[in-house]
């Protein structure tokens, strides 16, 4: 049986005396920034690890993107593989009726007429979130 990704990263929080909520939740904006900053650090040595060559020290700093990325969910109590579950869902409602993408010259994948954009807040709310009422 594997683990998952949250699993490994709730554990590296728990250990470290780090925020794990177990639920959707607010956070502070202080808290949120430091998040924001470290995300934008580890994607900044992705960048130079990228720029440098070498796919060992590129995979590792792809990993610390996306284990900084999976902290930053846990800190705000999202279940993170949930979510990507919702977009990978609309992800492939991209595809034509022939099963085949449409693409850019670039080579990314164009939204057709399929497509369903993601119920993110139905996925959060399914995690026990309670979005703030519409201010007046």
């Amino acid at each position: 049986m594997s683990v998952s990704v949250s699993d490994l990263v709730r554990e590296f929080h728990e250990a470290c005396g780090l925020e794990a909520r177990d639920r959707p939740a607010e956070v502070s904006a202080k808290l949120a920034r430091h998040r924001q900053d470290l995300i934008e650090e580890e994607v900044g040595e992705l960048a130079e690890a990228a720029a440098e060559g070498g796919l060992a020290e590129f995979a590792h700093e792809l990993a610390d993107v996306v284990y900084v990325a999976f902290g930053t969910a846990l800190v705000h109590g999202i279940d993170l593989e949930a979510v990507l579950a919702e977009v990978h869902r609309a992800n492939m409602s991209k595809l034509g009726p022939d099963g085949r993408p449409t693409l850019r010259a670039d080579g990314k994948v164009l939204k057709g007429d399929r497509y369903r954009a993601p119920d993110v807040a139905a996925v959060l709310r399914a995690q026990g979130w309670e979005p703030r009422p519409a201010a007046e």
